[in-house]
């Protein structure tokens, strides 16, 4: 027998005078031969960071907070930590050899026209545009037989594109205009009022504006919601009482009326104002956690009308979709986990005297308006199902959907008979619809012209047991064709939390991840919406483990059905899915070669002192609580459960320096933790962006450059030298 070629060197073997020495010196070296090919590893050294002497106790329990400076965002001494271990970062980050063909590839695939749904405001068809590589959407208008227009570019509200627009609402007859802006990526925005005619301002800017919708009343002044300044960072510091303002044209911010919010028994983290499309009446939703709302209404018809309660405790999500005249409709999983459309009489508008008008079903609803109608969107195993409805609740018809997906954007104005709707799915990108409701037919609006073939690629749906043996839904995508050998390097992306579902939706980054063989796998983890309010409660507070139990079968499945093995599978999520990624790389290190969590809730302990933190104790519980939600919460804790000594995955954790919903200092104190503690040369970093926030309005040269990082790191780690899929590489280079 004769073996040839390893390591260039010839080896001529005559098994059958061999002694078992020989054969395992033999054996030796190959291995030794075979480990030389592989690509060096790039070598870190870290920072050093501080420890302090920081103990809290809870319950009698003391638990150490090693890294508590960290959570002040304005020192000077976290200032320089961020700098130092973004220099150990990207200098890691740019010894990845193809890292910048990444880089080119994402640019060149994300260079094509995109277009938003159109919709009416005034005498103009408005639409989001953006060229190709914009950083941000720009909004067009056109009138009937002209051509298209610029009406707000928000690429130049700063010169590095990192302020972004994030709120547009227009006054019944389209005469004027409000807008929201994010700079830096905070969640705190600046109001603009408009004259849509001359796009010139008409007043004052008004600022300090958070978590907040913009709701006219006429085109003499609007609604707004915000807090107080806090005591503090305001990027860091608690904010728990919302308020209801109206703001009249013409006159000072500071002369705004508290509308709700103001008295002891109004005092409530989250508060908002909508206006029904008749102009008729205010709704005020005021909630305390991230589910459950109280409703209010106002008539605001009638001179200093009095405040009617609706409902007055926050067991159920409930708002008002539409009026007509004193005739109310109602969305409400009061008493109907899935949801359902109710109605009642303004004058008497209390649950006792609702009916239904669509029933709950099996399915989970989300309901919209629109020429007349009600449109029921159904999600069946986290694929959309759209039915129309009458007012009185007959059936009209279902909506043949143009495939297997998700539709967005059923409705528009009552006395609008066309409007349009969007579909996408995980390998086909978005693509808009124009929809007659009389007759339910339809005609594609709008199609992308992308260099990518959906047809090229496929999703499948499989159901998979959890430890308990809960089924749970999970999305694989991936090219045709593709071998189930256990060596596809896989991308398992979850959420799990605050009722929120995860529908397919194509991804560009995603398209460049799947182009080299890699595979996109999306799992509906309980605590999310997808199954209704059960299917929500089932991963909150005591419950929580389930979500990552879900969350690590997934993988265990991906494995066993040889999809992907340890050595190429990735864990990836953000915000709530980053503690999810926390949760399962400490809890199962020996599951995955990478770990990506982003912008993650990571300290358990503490999550509710900063900012709007507190909300989020529908799902999570708090340390305060009581000492069985301690225990609990620090059982899973990332920040509290990474082990001296302990082999963890490759890791980049990812967040923004301006992000006031999860705080970096979660982000912050998770890495530095890992890097204390870490067995094993398997790099532990953190990617910190600057003038970013929680991720909405970044601008696309830093999503270009983040995936860039990101499948880079991945892949690199994987044990890639070179991209797997040269043959797309040399395309796109040609």
């Amino acid at each position: 027998m004769r073996i040839v070629g390893f390591c260039g060197i010839f080896i001529g073997i005559n098994l059958k005078s061999m002694q078992k020495s020989c054969l395992l010196a033999v054996i030796i070296l190959l291995a030794a031969c075979e480990t030389a090919t592989k690509r060096e590893p790039i070598i870190v050294n870290y920072p050093t960071t501080e420890k302090v002497d920081s103990v809290d106790t809870y319950f009698g329990t003391e638990v150490k907070d090693p890294y508590r400076w960290l959570e002040d965002d304005r020192s000077e001494a976290t200032e320089a930590w961020v700098k130092q271990q973004n220099t150990t970062t990207f200098g890691y980050l740019e010894k990845i050899p193809f890292r910048d063909d990444l880089k080119t590839r994402l640019e060149k695939l994300w260079n094509y026209e995109k277009l938003g749904s159109p919709f009416n405001e005034g005498d103009y068809t408005y639409f989001y545009k953006n060229n190709g590589l914009q950083d941000q959407y720009v909004v067009y208008r056109k009138k009937e037989g002209q051509e298209e227009e610029v009406f707000l570019d928000p690429n130049t509200f700063s010169e590095d594109g990192t302020t972004s627009l994030m709120g547009l609402s227009f006054t019944k007859d389209g005469s004027k205009a409000a807008y929201l802006i994010s700079e830096g990526g905070s969640d705190w925005r600046k109001g603009i009022v408009i004259n849509t005619e001359s796009i010139e301002i008409v007043e004052d800017t008004l600022v300090d504006i958070k978590f907040s919708g913009i709701a006219w009343k006429g085109n003499k002044g609007f609604f707004y919601s915000s807090y107080d300044k806090p005591d503090g960072s305001e990027l860091s510091a608690k904010t728990d009482r919302h308020k209801l303002y109206y703001h009249k044209l013409g006159t000072p911010q500071s002369e705004d009326q508290v509308v709700f919010g103001e008295l002891p028994e109004q005092k409530h983290r989250n508060v908002w104002g909508s206006v029904s499309e008749d102009e008729r009446y205010l709704f005020i939703q005021a909630a305390v956690s991230t589910s459950g709302n109280k409703l209010f209404m106002k008539d605001l018809s009638l001179p200093d009308s009095e405040l009617v309660t609706i409902l007055d405790d926050t067991e159920s999500d409930t708002y008002v979709i539409d009026n007509q005249v004193d005739q109310l409709f109602l969305v409400t999983n009061l008493n109907a986990p899935n949801k359902r459309i109710v109605t009642v009489d303004a004058s008497n508008p209390t649950p006792e005297n609702w009916k239904d008008v669509i029933p709950e079903t099996e399915n989970v609803l989300t309901a919209g308006t629109g020429g007349g109608y009600f449109f029921a969107e159904y999600m069946v195993d986290a694929l959309s199902k759209v039915l129309q409805y009458d007012y009185d609740g007959k059936l009209v018809r279902e909506v043949e959907l143009p495939g297997l997906g998700s539709a967005n954007g059923f409705g528009g104005k009552k006395e609008e008979k066309e409007f349009y709707f969007s579909f996408t799915n995980y390998n086909t990108p978005s693509s808009s619809y124009k929809y007659n409701v009389e007759t339910g037919e339809y005609e594609q609006y709008w199609k992308p012209e992308i260099d990518f073939n959906p047809d090229d690629y496929e999703s499948t749906q499989v159901f998979y047991p959890s430890k308990d043996g809960t089924k749970v839904p999970m999305i694989i995508t991936h090219k045709k064709g593709l071998e189930l050998n256990g060596k596809n390097p896989t991308i398992l992306y979850g959420y799990g939390g605050f009722n929120i579902s995860l529908t397919p939706s194509f991804s560009i980054v995603n398209a460049v991840w799947m182009e080299q063989g890699g595979m996109y796998a999306v799992p509906n983890l309980r605590g999310g919406g997808e199954y209704g309010k059960k299917w929500h409660i089932a991963g909150t507070k005591l419950q929580k483990q389930n979500v990552f139990d879900d969350f690590i079968a997934a993988a265990e499945f991906l494995i066993a059905e040889k999809y992907t093995s340890k050595e190429y599978l990735a864990i990836r999520g953000g915000s709530n899915g980053g503690l999810l990624v926390g949760a399962t790389m400490t809890q199962r290190p020996d599951l995955m070669q990478v770990a990506l969590p982003a912008v993650g809730v990571l300290d358990m302990l503490r999550y509710h002192t900063f900012t709007a933190g507190a909300g989020w104790a529908y799902d999570y519980g708090t340390s305060e609580e009581s000492e069985e939600m301690f225990n609990y919460l620090k059982g899973y804790s990332p920040v509290h459960n990474v082990k001296e000594g302990v082999a963890y995955p490759a890791t980049l954790v990812t967040t923004g320096d301006h992000d006031d919903r999860v705080v970096p200092a979660h982000s912050f104190k998770f890495a530095a933790e890992l890097q204390a503690k870490q067995a094993v040369s398997n790099p532990t970093l953190i990617r910190i962006e600057t003038k970013a926030g929680h991720g909405a309005g970044t601008p696309v040269s830093k999503t270009i450059e983040q995936y860039a990082d990101i499948f880079g790191f991945t892949l690199f780690n994987m044990g890639f030298d070179k991209l797997p899929n040269q043959s797309v590489l040399k395309e796109f280079k040609d």
